[in-house]
């Protein structure tokens, strides 16, 4: 199999932070909009065959069983690719011994010349040894030259099986649409259906923008985690069947995650998903945890506040001198770092939400 050489460029990676999740949610919402929902799909069908259609998961998820014609060959590909992998390492040890034996040889020649003892002697078993390396070696060369044709063939009769496929694909979508029978309808969408709500208490109407604003924000970078199994997705396939490894995909993900970590904490804040050690807090009162509430809030400000002003002088001063990674990849960091008073503002405000609302709670409504 040829070998992957692509390097994700540092523009598609921070645009596609930015239109994936925009894309996934105009998708999400056409699909939940469709009468006919569930069933069958041309786009999911191509996504699967281009993803992962070498183990037949298009024609799987179509309920066609000429998926497991898919499998054999993907073993095989597999398999030729070990055989080159093995190749290659073959025809390094022997390549690294065929240069031992001539410097041996070289070395034993100028003996000989030289007049040495016993030199002729080692001459011969010198010359039987350069012989037998460089037998060896050419055997590892034809060896390797063999795989790659294995593994050439295989990946052939791979990619022919998909493209037949990218052109019945129409075709087979319509046949498996006409198989399935339509449900009935119901008020809710299956997408949706049987997924209790977290509860979340109405902010009060000045901080109505600023739930908006971090519902928004947390719905979006949570698309992140779909980025992530492509991402390392394409790592597998890379490293296994085509022997050619990453060196940008886990230092992409990693920084999308620490992103998605901060953008993400006042969404959690808000709907109350966040770690809480109950203890006192859940047998009081409504009145009496917004109180609890309002004591407490001194320490999360004092940390947001922290967290925020740190936050900044930690972006500022990348965004000045252009901070890079040390990697190879070299990602630029201030992005990275930018998110923490982004998401620090982000919390702070939420807070603020969440203080007026437990003064509202205890002390009765304000505003």
């Amino acid at each position: 199999m040829p070998s992957l050489t692509f390097v994700l460029p540092h523009w598609l990676y921070w645009s596609s932070l930015v239109l994936f999740p925009l894309a996934a949610v105009f998708f999400v919402y056409r699909e939940r909009a469709r009468r006919d929902a569930g069933r069958a799909n041309l786009f999911l069908a191509y996504f699967l065959l281009v993803t992962a259609g070498f183990l037949g998961m298009h024609r799987f998820y179509l309920k066609s069983r000429w998926g497991f014609l898919f499998i054999p060959f993907f073993v095989a590909v597999l398999w030729t690719s070990a055989q080159v992998r093995d190749g290659r390492e073959a025809l390094s040890l022997a390549r690294s011994q065929a240069e031992h034996a001539e410097r041996v040889l070289t070395q034993t020649r100028a003996d000989v010349t030289s007049g040495k003892s016993g030199a002729a002697g080692r001459l011969a078993k010198a010359e039987a040894d350069a012989v037998t390396a460089h037998g060896n070696d050419a055997a590892a060369i034809a060896g390797l030259a063999r795989s790659n044709t294995l593994a050439r063939i295989a990946g052939l009769l791979l990619g022919l099986v998909l493209v037949g496929d990218v052109f019945l694909m129409p075709g087979l979508v319509r046949r498996a649409r006409e198989r399935e029978v339509q449900p009935a309808p119901t008020d809710t969408h299956p997408l949706v259906a049987d997924v209790p709500a977290t509860p979340v208490k109405a902010p009060l109407a000045v901080f109505r923008p600023v739930d908006r604003l971090v519902k928004v924000t947390g719905e979006l970078v949570a698309y992140w985690s779909v980025l992530a199994v492509m991402a390392y997705y394409y790592e597998v396939v890379a490293r296994y069947v085509f022997n050619s490894p990453t060196n940008w995909v886990h230092e992409s993900m990693f920084l999308m995650f620490g992103i998605q970590y901060m953008l993400a904490g006042a969404y959690a804040y808000r709907d109350e998903t966040h770690v809480r050690v109950d203890i006192v807090y859940s047998h009081l009162s409504e009145r009496g945890r917004a109180i609890c509430d309002i004591i407490t809030s001194a320490f999360f400000f004092l940390f947001t506040g922290t967290m925020l002003v740190t936050g900044w002088r930690f972006a500022s001063d990348a965004m000045a001198v252009g901070e890079r990674s040390f990697t190879e990849w070299g990602i630029q960091y201030w992005p990275v770092k930018l998110a923490i008073p982004i998401g620090a503002a982000l919390l702070l405000l939420q807070g603020l939400s969440r203080l007026m609302r437990d003064i509202a709670t205890a002390f009765g409504r304000i505003g």
